[in-house]
């Protein structure tokens, strides 16, 4: 509503508290009675309301004495807050409209809601789920709570009684539509809060039974109806309907048709909405040559998929000969029968770390739309998993550079309609049904067309002889005539007949192309034999890190030059096909490319401690950085002061958000950097870049390698005897295996730790790992050890004056006192630890801080105050990825809930957490969370599903000998009897 010259539009809210705006700007719409009358004006579309009708909606049978005089003042009150300039309120035949000036609809939340909800029904009845289910997520995005929130009246009742029904509705709709699609294991969480909160909705208790039911939770599918049939007995006298009635039988006897419906596209946005199609073949080179039969011949096979087999062939040969050149060729003009998308990976099998088949199975899982939530841990379960998800499907995978058929196995889709197609150096016999090809070097002919597509016919016509000498002293190779005419191309001031000349003191390496890898290596000899020296260096010194790929700034720290030097260099190594550019500002080797760069490192690099400087300056680069990320995260923590000095500056970063997002996205590179750094004069440096990065563990992302690197060098520090180092690494193992719930484990290092770091006068060692013995304490319910250790650990941080760590003890305390019934003292600590970390500015530790004071609020019956501290820090940990930390606290809302006689909301919140501590807490997390959903279950009066959980929290309980196991058992035993 357009009211005026530089005005902004007037919208209004009632999906909430009744509010206006004029464009961004809030307007004061008064008391409750005020907003009361705005409301029921809003509600009637512009349409007059007359006076007795709206002393009627706002005050029913008993208006006051001056009823038509309030209603006049409110009337006035809000035509000057909505601008007396182009009034929206008017005032006609003796009652009053709200409308927009210029004749448009008013800008109201609700209008747009019903917009969607309409525009979503005719998506459903067209069959185009996605587009409805996008719609009706928009149109609940809109809600705020509780409709006409704050306001009295029966006018206003009346409507927020429709309004509420009507959301549910629309909660329902898109529930069937998310299970119609295979959405089931996201919509359980929602549906058992809904269920808490509507018990006698039975169609909301049928959606859940469904939905658990093809997540495999078949027990907790029928606990469900027990819990419905149970309770419309006790409250209604009556029995479940039919349509529950008949699911519980369906179930019963596993029908079929209950399955999950296989993901398929079923309207014109379905794929924006449903189903993923990932699209991730390489772009094919325009310059393919030759090769016909043998693209005939893939051709013909892939095309086999489209009937009732699974189609596989591999492409075996020696490194060059352009097997994956020609499969992503072959997959690019297979893709018509493959519309549900192409997936591709580079398996590394030539490298000396090839991809393991688990993660490949997550990255394709993620690609085809899983959500990392609902990928298992373990080799076979995510294989089981990708078949599954690709049932009813037609995709192809392009498994490029293979090391065996071991590794291939689990990868390959095996459902009716999917191929596979492998290249790989070895011949996969072992591969059972596979179609293989042996794939031989170029015909002459072909050799010298793919040689003058890049160079340019009129350079190669003139001198066809010498081009035909070129591509002979490449073996007729692709990959080599590839690099020679790249190279010929980029300089015009040479002759076909300079390069030939150039190539003919190498025709004894190339005479040695058959004899296996050896061949690999003479061949990109051509290319690294015409790089100028300043560009040999770099090719070599860049292959010498371990990580997947090198940001812009990680390749200049190992070259010692500035960025911009830097990238042309590298730039230039790209333009010579002997470096990939991954993405802008990040290179990659093909692995046969960074073995060779490698064998040139160590043959021509001199002096040959060049190699160890480039790899030092590179850990430098990372340790530099992640200090300065650390240094953002936790302002005033010492580590930065204890640490080994870099002698090469890092990146600087304006905020937290920048730095983090460096962190998690070098995450692989720099692990790789520090698993390179065993030597005595690394080590140090090495140990520090891991404690730096130890957010890294938080995530849940990279905690399984972060853990490997650190006891890689452990090993190292125990074989050089190098005390300061062994005690750091200890530090971040027992970091790791207290996150992982393994106690035992973490005291065995912190002990250590502790020991080592006095034995070296560490100050940082000696003060973290009485800290961490202090929380390894206080899980085992050593609340007198805890103490000692953690007032151990506040002294010495107090002597090093590291003000965080000193607030983290306090905040540890606070919670052996809260375990020992000091629950004054245990308030007071906490808040003291805020207030140090409130002093500093460190947001990320404030967070635990505010963690830990919620326990204390809780003990204390202050459950207000404790859910304002775990939202807060919610918000923290989400924003910092730490994915263990949020789990965690997800977990603390729900004990707050059960304690509060909330329980439909803890069994939600302990869903949550459920969720994001999935491969993160470790069991004996994971068994506590399980207890509180059964608790939150069973006061619900969903006495199945919470023996189900109870039963689980149990068993592993028992498992681990843990004491919480006894008052487990009684309460299942509770439930049982109820």
């Amino acid at each position: 509503m357009d009211d005026g010259p530089g005005q902004g539009r007037l919208r209004f809210t009632v999906l909430g508290p009744v509010r206006a705006w004029r464009g961004e700007t809030p307007l004061a719409t008064g008391s409750p009675q005020q907003r009361a009358l705005l409301a029921a004006l809003l509600l009637r579309g512009g349409r007059t309301a007359t006076a007795p009708e709206l002393v009627d909606a706002l005050w029913g049978d008993a208006p006051p004495h001056a009823a038509l005089a309030a209603l006049r003042t409110y009337a006035s009150r809000l035509r000057k807050a909505l601008g007396d300039d182009a009034p929206a309120l008017v005032s006609e035949s003796g009652g009053y409209a709200v409308r927009s000036a210029d004749g448009r609809p008013l800008d109201l939340d609700l209008d747009q809601a019903e917009q969607y909800a309409a525009e979503a029904e005719k998506a459903k009845a067209t069959g185009d789920r996605g587009r409805a289910r996008a719609l009706l997520d928009a149109s609940l995005t809109l809600w705020d709570g509780e409709p006409l929130a704050g306001l009295a009246g029966p006018y206003a009742d009346t409507q927020r009684t429709r309004l509420c029904e009507w959301r549910l509705s629309l909660v329902e709709t898109r529930l069937e539509l998310d299970l119609e699609v295979g959405s089931h294991a996201e919509a359980v969480s929602e549906l058992t809060a809904l269920t808490a909160a509507h018990p006698l909705r039975e169609r909301l208790r049928e959606l859940l039974m469904l939905a658990l039911y093809r997540s495999g939770r078949q027990a907790e599918a029928l606990a469900v109806y027990a819990d419905t049939r149970r309770l419309l007995a006790d409250e209604l006298g009556v029995d479940p309907c039919a349509s529950l009635s008949d699911l519980q039988h369906r179930i019963l006897r596993a029908d079929p048709d209950l399955d999950a419906p296989p993901a398929v596209s079923d309207g014109p946005d379905a794929a924006d909405h449903i189903i993923v199609r990932p699209q991730q073949l390489p772009a094919t080179v325009a310059d393919f040559t030759g090769r016909a039969t043998f693209v005939a011949e893939l051709g013909e096979q892939l095309a086999t998929a489209e009937g009732s087999v699974m189609a596989v062939s591999a492409l075996t040969g020696i490194g060059g000969v352009g097997k994956t050149t020609l499969a992503v060729h072959v997959a690019h003009a297979a893709r018509e029968h493959f519309p549900d998308g192409q997936l591709y990976v580079d398996l590394q099998g030539a490298g000396h770390t090839p991809s393991e088949p688990e993660a490949v199975l997550g990255a394709f899982l993620r690609a085809l739309g899983t959500a990392d939530s609902s990928i298992p841990d373990g080799l076979e379960e995510r294989s089981a998993l990708y078949r599954s998800t690709l049932a009813g499907r037609r995709v192809l995978a392009l498994l490029d550079n293979a090391r065996d058929a071991a590794q291939i196995r689990p990868l390959l889709p095996g459902a009716e309609g999917c191929a596979a197609l492998i290249t790989s150096r070895a011949r996969l016999i072992d591969l059972a049904g596979a179609h293989l090809i042996d794939l031989d070097v170029m015909s002459p002919e072909e050799a010298l067309t793919l040689f003058t597509r890049i160079v340019g016919k009129e350079r190669v016509t003139c001198e066809r002889q010498a081009a035909m000498a070129v591509v002979g002293a490449c073996g007729f190779l692709p990959l080599a005539i590839r690099i020679a005419a790249s190279r010929l191309a980029a300089r015009r001031t040479w002759t076909v007949s300079t390069l030939a000349s150039k190539l003919a003191d190498e025709r004894r390496r190339l005479d040695e192309l058959r004899a296996g890898d050896l061949a690999v290596k003479a061949t990109f000899e051509l290319g690294y034999g015409q790089l100028e020296p300043h560009q040999a260096r770099a090719f070599r010194l860049l292959g010498l890190a371990d990580g997947p790929d090198l940001s812009l700034a990680a390749a200049a720290a190992l070259l010692d030059m500035d960025i911009d030097s830097a990238e042309d260099l590298v730039e230039s190594l790209v333009d010579a096909s002997l470096l990939e550019s991954a993405a802008p500002g990040r290179y990659r080797f093909h692995d046969l490319v960074r073995l060779y760069a490698r064998a040139c490192a160590e043959r021509d690099e001199h002096p040959p401690t060049e190699r160890d400087a480039a790899l030092s300056r590179l850990l430098d680069f990372y340790l530099a950085t992640a200090a300065a990320v650390y240094t953002l995260e936790r302002p005033g923590d010492r580590l930065v002061d204890h640490m080994e000095t870099a002698q090469r500056p890092g990146l600087a970063f304006a905020d937290r958000t920048t730095a983090l997002e460096w962190l998690f996205a070098e995450a692989r590179c720099l692990l790789a950097c520090a698993q390179q750094s065993t030597d005595a004069t690394t080590l140090r440096r090495a140990a520090d870049l891991l404690l730096l990065a130890q957010d890294l563990t938080e995530s849940g992302a990279d905690s399984r390698q972060y853990e490997q690197v650190n006891v890689a060098l452990l090993m190292s520090a125990e074989k050089y005897g190098d005390q300061r180092a062994a005690a750091r690494v200890h530090v971040a193992l027992t970091h790791v295996h207290i996150l992982a719930g393994r106690f035992k484990e973490a005291d065995e290092h912190a002990t250590s730790a502790m020991l080592l770091g006095l034995a070296t006068e560490d100050p940082f060692s000696a003060s973290y790992a009485p800290n961490d013995r202090g929380i390894i304490a206080f899980s085992q319910h050593r609340t007198d050890d805890a103490e000692a250790y953690l007032s151990q650990a506040l002294t010495a941080f107090r002597e090093d004056h590291n003000r965080p760590s000193e607030a983290s003890a306090l905040c540890n305390l606070s919670r052996v006192h809260l375990d020992t019934g000091r629950v004054d003292s245990a308030i007071e600590l906490a808040e003291s630890g805020i207030a140090i970390y409130r002093q500093l500015g460190a947001m990320r530790r404030l967070a635990n801080g505010m963690y830990a004071l919620s326990l204390a609020f809780t003990r204390a019956g202050r459950f207000d105050d404790a859910v304002e501290q775990l939202s807060e820090a919610l918000t923290v940990f989400q924003h910092s990825r730490q994915r263990f930390w949020e789990g965690m606290t997800y977990f603390r809302l729900a004990e707050v809930d059960l304690a509060a006689d909330r329980p439909a909301r803890a069994a939600n919140y302990a869903e949550q957490a459920l969720t994001a501590l999935r491969d993160i807490g470790g069991e004996w997390r994971r068994a506590n969370v399980l207890t509180v959903l059964g608790q939150a279950l069973a006061s619900i009066g969903h006495h199945g599903r919470a023996q189900v959980c109870l039963a689980e929290a149990l068993a592993v309980y028992d498992r681990l000998g843990s004491p919480e196991g006894a008052d487990v058992r009684k309460l299942l035993a509770s439930v049982a009897a109820a």
